[in-house]
């Protein structure tokens, strides 16, 4: 089953993981929860479970705590603090990412 970490070219190898810079790291989280949150919030679906998501989000508001602009949705995760991703962007590169990953499941 393909999971939101599909999005990007990550091995599960620490090494290349913790190549990712502090910018890649919230780019890739962020992703993740706009990607799921429009699963969840509007399809009415998911691939990760609340859990996983809540762990996502809680490492991404630490993240933030140490760099809040990245050039990547900066405005819509300025005061984020992981509590919900009802209110996130739902651009089209969202909605196409979040079909493409339900049709692979």
């Amino acid at each position: 089953m393909p999971t939101i970490d599909d999005l990007f070219e990550e091995s599960g190898d620490e090494m290349v993981n913790a190549v990712q810079t502090l910018s890649e790291k919230i780019k890739q989280r962020r992703t993740q929860m706009m990607v799921h949150s429009y699963m969840y919030y509007t399809l009415d679906d998911t691939i990760v479970s609340d859990d996983k998501w809540q762990q996502w989000a809680d490492e991404l508001t630490e993240l933030q705590k140490r760099k809040t602009k990245i050039g990547f949705y900066d405005k819509e995760f300025a005061d984020w603090n992981g509590s919900t991703g009802m209110h996130l962007p739902k651009d089209k590169w969202i909605i196409d990412r979040a079909k493409k990953l339900l049709k692979k499941s």
